[in-house]
């Protein structure tokens, strides 16, 4: 393997040079440049980014946990991540926990100050109290998009505002006559998605409608999850109109379990979900949703983590994203008639 001194060599300048070149600092000649990156494609080096951190005290590596990539949502996510994160010259290293908070706490522990200048986190359940004393690693962490907010004036977050994002769609329902409705929440790591829910109830109490207990289901965030939901709910409340999931990925579970009964969409039930993965558009029919903005969350949520790196005295800050927005697509449609 060539080694920086044999490219020097080759180029006819000291090593610090070669350094310089590969760091762009902007402080190399062109054309020297040009000579350095002749013998660099010559010799096939290259730098050794353990060695370089271990000298520097920067990795230029900032890593993202996230509890389950098998969820479409992650690799949304982490896919404009990524992108960010190489046009700023850093490079993303991505976590799978499991939905582990054990293996997420491992990984912070491992990770943060050492092979990584920072670290992006996303519903992993870890509490705000285990990120907070990694602190004085001096590597910054930043929470997104979490449920709750805690600590935070301690601990950066972006913020979604999943309750209006339950509201939308509770509204949505309502504009199109829906007055008996099923809810499938999602309990996920931090237990279930009371924000969404609340939203969602808000809006159906604001107009005098009644939402039981006994129309809601608690299951996992996955596709399993909401088909099963939707049977038991088929099953107890046939007279239903229009179910509402808390996610995507729970409404194409709902969808198939209504198509398995020969239950039309959304001629006898509307479907509506939160989120707007692709998965949401390549539905068929393709599904009303309420978007939460992936593009916005991940963009803001990496430049913070990237700001904080390179201001490390800027406080602890929360940056609230834009609200969430109704997509109408095809499965939600009026009330059936005399079902009001």
């Amino acid at each position: 393997m060539a080694t920086l001194s044999e490219v020097a060599r080759l180029a006819g300048v000291t090593t610090a040079t070669v350094s310089n070149v590969l760091r762009n600092t902007q402080k190399v000649k062109p054309a020297t440049v040009q000579k350095v990156q002749e013998a660099i494609a010559a010799t096939g080096y290259r730098p050794n980014l353990m060695a370089r951190a271990l000298a520097e005290g920067k990795s230029s590596m900032v890593a993202l946990v996230l509890p389950d990539i098998n969820n479409p949502f992650y690799p949304e996510f982490v896919r404009v991540a990524e992108r960010v994160a190489r046009h700023r010259n850093y490079f993303l290293m991505v976590c799978n926990t499991d939905e582990r908070p054990d293996i997420g706490r491992a990984y912070l522990h491992q990770i943060a100050g050492t092979l990584a200048d920072g670290v992006l986190v996303l519903h992993t359940g870890i509490s705000a109290d285990d990120i907070n004393a990694l602190k004085t690693r001096r590597s910054p962490i930043v929470l997104a998009s979490e449920e709750k907010v805690d600590l935070a004036d301690q601990i950066p977050h972006v913020v979604v505002n999943f309750h209006r994002a339950g509201e939308i769609a509770g509204q949505h329902l309502l504009t199109l006559g829906h007055r008996r409705i099923g809810v499938i929440v999602g309990c996920g790591l931090e237990g279930m998605q009371v924000g969404r829910l609340e939203g969602f109830r808000d809006a159906l109490h604001a107009a005098g409608v009644a939402l039981p207990d006994a129309v809601i289901r608690n299951v996992s965030d996955t596709v399993a999850g909401g088909h099963d939901a939707a049977v038991s709910l088929l099953e107890q409340h046939p007279d239903l109109t229009a179910i509402f999931c808390t996610n995507d990925l729970m409404a194409y579970g709902a969808s198939q379990a209504l198509a398995d009964r020969g239950i039309r969409i959304p001629q006898d039930i509307s479907l509506i979900g939160i989120t707007d993965i692709q998965l949401a558009k390549d539905m068929r029919p393709a599904l009303t949703t309420v978007a939460l903005g992936i593009e916005q969350v991940a963009t803001i949520s990496i430049n913070l983590l990237l700001d904080l790196i390179e201001n490390p005295t800027h406080e602890p800050t929360i940056v609230q994203v834009p609200d969430p927005v109704l997509v109408v697509r095809t499965s939600t449609g009026p009330a059936r008639s005399g079902a009001a």
